[in-house]
């Protein structure tokens, strides 16, 4: 009678806890720690055609399009992806000094993760006018506190690596630039830090 007793107890035990994890798990809680979405997700390469604005640099032994941050020195220095297709011919608004030669330039192509090759004629920014990205915020501001944007600073950078070009707040908002993103990594920051404190923005962007 006394071990029915016992195990009976510890069934119950066991159920309360499977219970009270369950609950847990659909209020958003979570025993993985933050940013852990963020690292093990990887969005899938663009499948059409993709564009973006950036810098065309080539040094002589290779040309890359960056599209983050930009050095203003002559020449520029970035960190860029590598492009495949591209030439200078007739193109009378590029730069060259120190064997270097580049130009800002919105361009088209498509994107396997790590070169981007061009589909069309590239377009110098100054002749481009662009139409504005849908606002994300739907104009309202974030939620992220002082201490969720110190966590997500130190956290997502490692978490994306390479593809993230940059980071900043405003708003209660923690604006992430990366190369691509479908969606994926959008989710992922949601799923890590909770809806309304983190944006994930794509450089490149799909050919509607």
């Amino acid at each position: 009678m006394m071990h029915r007793r016992s195990f009976a107890v510890l069934v119950a035990g066991a159920a309360l806890l499977l219970t009270s994890c369950a609950a847990a798990a659909d209020a958003g809680g979570s025993a993985a720690p933050p940013g852990s979405a963020l690292a093990a997700l990887t969005p899938e390469n663009p499948t059409g055609e993709v564009w973006g604005q950036g810098t065309i640099l080539d040094d002589g032994s290779a040309v890359e399009l960056c599209l983050g941050a930009v050095a203003e020195s002559a020449p520029p220095q970035c960190s860029g992806i590598p492009v495949a297709g591209w030439s200078w011919d007739g193109k009378l608004d590029a730069t060259s000094t120190g064997g270097s030669t580049w130009g800002a330039y919105a361009v088209w192509g498509s994107y396997d993760g790590t070169t981007f090759t061009l589909t069309r004629t590239p377009v110098p920014l100054a002749l481009f006018d662009a139409m504005p990205a849908p606002d994300p915020t739907e104009g309202k501001t974030g939620s992220a506190t002082a201490e969720d944007i110190a966590t997500i600073e130190e956290i997502v950078p490692d978490a994306i690596g390479n593809d993230m070009l940059g980071m900043h707040d405003q708003d209660g908002w923690v604006y992430v630039d990366v190369i691509w993103d479908d969606g994926t990594w959008q989710k992922a920051a949601d799923q890590d830090f909770g809806t309304g404190k983190v944006i994930i923005r794509s450089a490149l962007r799909s050919v509607d």
